[in-house]
């Protein structure tokens, strides 16, 4: 079979990565949504969270999640999650 045919290294896709997220019925399904967006920001792979979670970068309703996170960061010294929670927060 010619090479041309093989999608094993297809540009623009992505592997989908398990972000641990529970059911969207679940109360902390928010909490849970937001963290994996910071983590993945972390990583340089926002946009494969926002497919996960259904939510965009800067989404409002998860904003008071990623302000507790950026008080945590700050307590840590975790300067990358900091840095991304700020970014999230503007």
């Amino acid at each position: 079979m010619s090479m041309a045919f093989l999608r094993d290294d297809a540009e623009g896709e992505k592997p989908r990565r398990n972000y641990g997220l529970p059911e969207k019925t679940d109360p902390d399904y928010d909490r849970i949504a937001a963290r994996a967006l910071l983590e993945a920001a972390r990583v340089g792979e926002t946009e494969l969270a926002e497919r996960a979670t259904g939510y965009y970068w800067g989404e409002p309703g998860l904003k008071p999640y990623v302000e507790v996170m950026l008080q945590e960061a700050e307590k840590a010294g975790d300067d990358r999650l900091e840095q991304v929670a700020r970014r999230f927060l503007r």
